[in-house]
């Protein structure tokens, strides 16, 4: 816990004690109590009085904050995904590596980034996938060249049609599912609850016009054993 006092003005040592009941309490019986107790209040006001002490006592806050926010072991568990998905991404593309930016938050990874192709983009969705504990990837990257795609206006109504059909079907958790669509080839990454689930959203991928080719990078959740 992280306790504030209110601001007091600064005194110099020198200066004389106030004469105020505070200070004459020091004569009575008792007082060794009495001095260690001011001389605690008196670190604390020094401390406030100190830029220094300023800083740390608002940083300690927002520790504080943070952890009864977000509870220690989430903690743990986003430090452990950033790890695996530094690890992930220089053992399969060291280029790609140095072009994305992750940001891990309660098991939502944010993608953020430039990347030369498409197939780039896609690369990075599924590694990000890939790593256990990760409820959620935001793609947030962009591609600086496009000269490969045929159409893109055409692969962004699919990806848009197709990700209205999962959000509207009660029996698939669209969150769990990223999409993303390259020259009408769509690319589905993610994690499915069950086969049936999967096999759900591979068919409403089939069914949207215009798609040649439906390519599953979705990894099934094992049921736990009997």
């Amino acid at each position: 816990m992280v306790y504030s006092f209110p601001p007091a003005p600064c005194r110099k040592v020198s200066d004389p004690m106030p004469n105020t009941p505070n200070a004459r309490v020091l004569r009575r019986p008792g007082r060794t109590a009495t001095i260690a107790l001011s001389a605690l209040l008196a670190g604390a006001v020094l401390a406030g009085c100190s830029p220094v002490g300023v800083a740390v006592g608002a940083g300690a806050a927002g520790i504080t904050a943070t952890q009864k926010e977000k509870g220690f072991s989430q903690s743990v568990d986003d430090t452990r995904i950033r790890a695996q998905l530094n690890a992930d991404f220089i053992a399969n593309n060291v280029d790609l590596f140095g072009q994305i930016s992750f940001t891990v938050e309660e098991g939502r990874v944010l993608l953020t980034g430039n990347v030369p192709t498409p197939d780039a983009r896609v690369e990075a969705v599924r590694l990000a996938w890939g790593v256990a504990g990760v409820r959620e990837v935001i793609n947030e990257i962009s591609v600086t060249d496009k000269s490969s795609l045929s159409d893109d206006s055409r692969d962004l109504w699919i990806a848009t049609k197709l990700r209205g059909r999962l959000l509207v079907d009660d029996q698939v958790s669209s969150i769990n599912y990223s999409i993303d669509v390259v020259n009408k080839t769509v690319y589905i990454m993610g994690v499915a609850r069950s086969a049936d689930e999967l096999n759900r959203v591979l068919g409403h991928a089939r069914q949207v016009s215009h798609v040649r080719r439906v390519v599953d990078h979705t990894r099934l959740i094992q049921a736990p054993a009997s």
